[in-house]
């Protein structure tokens, strides 16, 4: 595995604490170079630790030790600054807005690699290997659901639900579905109300876990992950 050290200015502190997530994203630029350009150049003030190219190379960008400006505003199992507890990697990838495609092997290859390095080197369980949806559900959709994340399970990095078996005919209690999902960690309201919030968190778990069908809507199909999931952790 080869890693191209690229320097971004837009960091400023070191992590004080320990690296307990990791988060994927998607660039959502037109190429590589775009890509690489937007995330050193200072007035962007954006960053990440790593940048996969499509063909499989690697760039750091910022050292792990510091934090980098990759995750915004979001969320994840009470807190609220994500930056600063986690390592943040780029797939290019055009995206939702500039044609979004498949990710193709040698990226995912090299992105297995490099997750189980930065897994060896850091505390990050299973479950927190996350995709900047879950984290700033309506706000994100990236990686998005082209994104392979059982593939990547299956390689030890993430966490993918065993045997789900469920009722199809079953409908789910709104606010029992928003508590488990708050217990696994999104930024849920738990009112027992349908709302815009729940339909954009119910968007992001499909995203990572049921990517055929990206709608808002709960069903049976998705308590029966969830809870499946949450047994896992458990």
């Amino acid at each position: 595995m080869r890693i191209i050290a690229r320097p971004s200015p837009n960091f400023n502190v070191r992590i004080g604490g320990p690296v307990d997530i990791l988060l994927l994203h998607y660039t959502g630029m037109a190429s590589s170079e775009d890509a690489l350009a937007r995330l050193c150049d200072r007035d962007a003030r954006v960053s990440a630790h790593y940048l996969i190219d499509e063909a499989g190379l690697i760039y750091q960008l910022v050292a792990e030790e510091y934090r980098a400006w990759h995750a915004g505003v979001s969320f994840w199992a009470g807190e609220r600054d994500i930056n600063s507890r986690s390592i943040g990697i780029e797939l290019v990838n055009p995206g939702h807005d500039l044609g979004y495609r498949n990710f193709p092997l040698p990226q995912m290859q090299a992105l297995a690699l490099l997750c189980q390095q930065i897994l060896a080197r850091h505390p990050i369980t299973a479950h927190r290997v996350l995709g900047h949806s879950d984290v700033a559900p309506g706000r994100k959709c990236d990686p998005g659901e082209l994104f392979d994340w059982q593939w990547l399970a299956a390689q030890g990095v993430g966490v993918w639900p065993d045997q789900v078996c469920f009722d199809a005919a079953a409908s789910p209690d709104t606010l029992s579905l928003q508590q488990r999902l708050a217990r696994y960690g999104y930024d849920i309201p738990q009112t027992g109300i349908f709302g815009v919030r729940t339909r954009a968190v119910i968007s992001a778990f499909q995203r990572h876990f049921r990517p055929d069908r990206v709608d808002g809507v709960a069903d049976a199909h998705i308590l029966a992950i969830l809870t499946a999931l949450l047994d896992q952790i458990a």
